[in-house]
């Protein structure tokens, strides 16, 4: 039975393990702005018993969507007894409690969005949640915190590990080599 500290809790006895994503473009009204923003969320995430193993520098990354403020973007490596349905709970009232309100238009402006990018249970579908995040794998902004906190985690779909996806993601490419016609 895995403890946090010797590996993905199993949930049985210990505590289960995640990778979430922050992220923030609009200046909160008491915490200024997008950065503090992420780590006064960090601090609800404490205060709520929440145990931040490990936080990745912040990055400021290009708006996308209809947005037009950049973001601040990091990861942390959480460690709770919460289900990963109990924990989208708690980090949505996070976000409201931040001013976040859903109004079904995506990459829009927001002061906070919190998202489970990885759990130590593996996979997870129910509903108004996957995990893994469906999209982590192809969005640096998400990949680059997730690979500085948990760098030999092993994404439960493709196996390999974060700082492989993250290689993947950033190596540039050679060209194909053209091959000259061959005639008959």
């Amino acid at each position: 039975m895995a403890k946090v500290g010797d590996g993905p809790g199993d949930g049985r006895g210990g505590e289960w393990r995640y990778v979430v994503g922050l992220g923030s473009n609009v200046r909160h009204h008491r915490h200024g702005p997008p950065r503090r923003v992420l780590r006064a969320a960090l601090a609800a995430l404490a205060e709520a018993g929440v145990t931040i193993e490990a936080v990745s520098p912040m990055l400021t990354t290009p708006p996308l969507g209809h947005a037009r403020r950049r973001y601040a973007n990091a990861a942390a490596l959480l460690a709770t007894r919460l289900e990963p349905e109990a924990l989208l709970a708690l980090l949505q009232d996070i976000e409201y409690r931040f001013g976040r309100r859903r109004r079904g238009r995506r990459w829009g402006e927001r002061v906070l969005d919190l998202d489970i990018l990885l759990w130590s249970g593996g996979v997870w579908s129910g509903p108004g949640l996957v995990v893994p995040h469906v999209a982590f794998r192809q969005r640096r902004f998400a990949l680059t915190p997730a690979q500085a906190v948990a760098p030999r985690w092993r994404d439960p779909i493709t196996g390999l590990t974060l700082r492989h996806l993250h290689a993947r993601l950033t190596q540039p490419r050679p060209l194909p080599i053209a091959h000259p016609h061959k005639g008959p």
